[in-house]
């Protein structure tokens, strides 16, 4: 089954849903931890993300978004300007009927108008799903890593 539906850019008015949505993508981060990120979105701080596209139901409701991003270096490309994924979300009620290929192929589309000839992404270890979503749209797994970090605490002398 396969469903046309429309995409259209970011708008102020979806800053609660959009909240509602990233809170069920990444529910390490609040609503309100998400609506911080969002309120600096669109106050113009882009440095993290350059572009929010919206799925819409016939109603001008949010189904679902993908957050986009230029970077100047992902696993697996060769350029320094990539087309970045950043964040993909359809509502569960609205999965596999076509909304996350539009907005991936909305999403494609907006990083070749940005002169981008490369676009890529990343799942979280263990996202089997999202993996095979990926993967159904033709993205191709280049690297598979394990992260560290390590908390070194107040600088020294200050």
């Amino acid at each position: 089954m396969s469903t046309r539906v429309p995409i259209v850019r970011d708008e102020p008015t979806f800053r609660e849903h959009w909240s509602l949505m990233r809170s069920d993508l990444w529910p390490d981060a609040t609503p309100a931890e998400h609506l911080v990120e969002i309120d600096r979105y669109f106050a113009g701080d882009r440095r993290h993300l350059k572009a929010v596209l919206f799925a819409v139901d016939s109603e001008g409701t949010p189904l679902g978004f993908a957050e986009l991003n230029i970077r100047s270096y992902a696993e697996g490309c060769s350029t320094d300007r990539v087309g970045f994924l950043e964040g993909w979300y359809v509502a569960t009620a609205h999965r596999r009927v076509g909304i996350g290929a539009a907005l991936v192929a909305a999403a494609e589309r907006w990083a070749r108008e940005h002169d981008c000839t490369e676009f890529a992404s990343d799942v979280v270890s263990g996202n089997d799903g999202s993996a095979a979503a990926h993967r159904a749209l033709g993205f191709q797994e280049v690297e598979t890593i394990i992260c560290f970090s390590k908390d070194l605490g107040p600088p020294e002398g200050g």
